[in-house]
């Protein structure tokens, strides 16, 4: 069989294109307005070891190129996940990376354990922008050294790919990305959303219940498309690029930057086939310029 020139491999996941959605902007709804099998894989919203109501409303507010989100990671739990989720994923055939937070080094283990049991989950995403709560509630992915924890118990608890999500909200991104490589990660996602907030003027209040959120959207893709050339220049790893992704342009330029694969996140609200165009415009400007694969991209800016 002929090899795709969108294929691209994630350690030993192979992806028949490098789009695949951001987690908590994907969920078994999506399959009803595009073809999920498409995809170069399948990314479900980040769960915990038990279940979350998530945070109270209002959760989600829209800023100019962005939207602010404090959702919370309401989820049913990993065991859940395992049981009811993934046999619908199953279905088309993609590679599933599920999506794992958690408040402690020992609830990432336990929820890979979980994990471990099911063939069909191919990677871990950890969601390390989560609070840590055995060191005050300051995220896992502030600090080189609760990264590098995580990152390490859970390989030494599985074989599955393991890919930590950076946070940007860091000095430096790319010491965060080189301990996780030293702790054996297969790859790294860049990066998570920026810490936020808005405020009614009429009110003088935050428009968020939780106060502050997370900022996604086409606001953030000119500093994570920045930090993803950063990280990927030092790193020997994957880099999976995430923020602000709109349109093929958008994809190929954090590829051309470095990213082995890129995620979509908001933008699938506002038009659910975005994915599925990215993919076709990826396909359409390769075939234009007689561009044989991804890794002849990859890399290529001229600075």
């Amino acid at each position: 069989m002929a090899i795709s020139r969108l294929e691209v491999n994630i350690g030993r996941l192979k992806l028949k294109n490098p789009i695949m959605p951001a987690s908590g902007t994907f969920g078994v709804e999506s399959s009803q307005v595009l073809d999920v099998s498409k995809l170069g894989a399948i990314v479900p919203k980040s769960v915990t070891l038990n279940p979350r109501e998530g945070n109270a409303p209002a959760r989600i507010v829209e800023t100019v190129a962005g939207l602010v989100n404090s959702v919370g990671i309401q989820n049913k739990g990993a065991q859940h996940f395992v049981d009811e989720l993934i046999p619908f994923y199953e279905q088309f055939n993609t590679p599933i990376i599920a999506s794992a937070s958690a408040f402690s080094v020992e609830e990432f283990k336990r929820i890979t354990e979980i994990f471990n049991k099911c063939k069909a989950i191919g990677g871990i995403e950890l969601n390390i922008s989560c609070p840590n709560l055995e060191e005050g509630g300051k995220s896992f992915g502030m600090s080189c050294d609760s990264s590098y924890q995580v990152v390490k118990a859970v390989r030494e608890n599985t074989d599955k790919i393991i890919i930590p999500k950076l946070s940007p909200n860091v000095t430096d991104i790319v010491e965060i990305a080189v301990v996780c490589q030293e702790a054996k990660a297969d790859a790294v996602t860049v990066a998570n959303t920026f810490t936020s907030m808005v405020i009614d003027i009429e009110t003088r209040k935050p428009k968020l219940a939780n106060v502050v959120g997370g900022l996604s959207g086409p606001a953030i893709k000119p500093i994570i498309l920045r930090m993803v050339w950063q990280v990927a220049k030092v790193v020997d790893i994957p880099v999976i690029g995430v923020g602000g992704i709109t349109n093929y342009e958008d994809a190929l330029e954090y590829i051309i930057a470095g990213a082995t694969a890129v995620q979509v996140g908001v933008a699938s609200f506002a038009n659910p086939n975005t994915m599925i165009e990215i993919i076709q415009g990826i396909e359409r400007f390769m075939a234009e310029r007689n561009i044989d694969s991804m890794e002849s991209l990859r890399k290529s800016i001229i600075v």
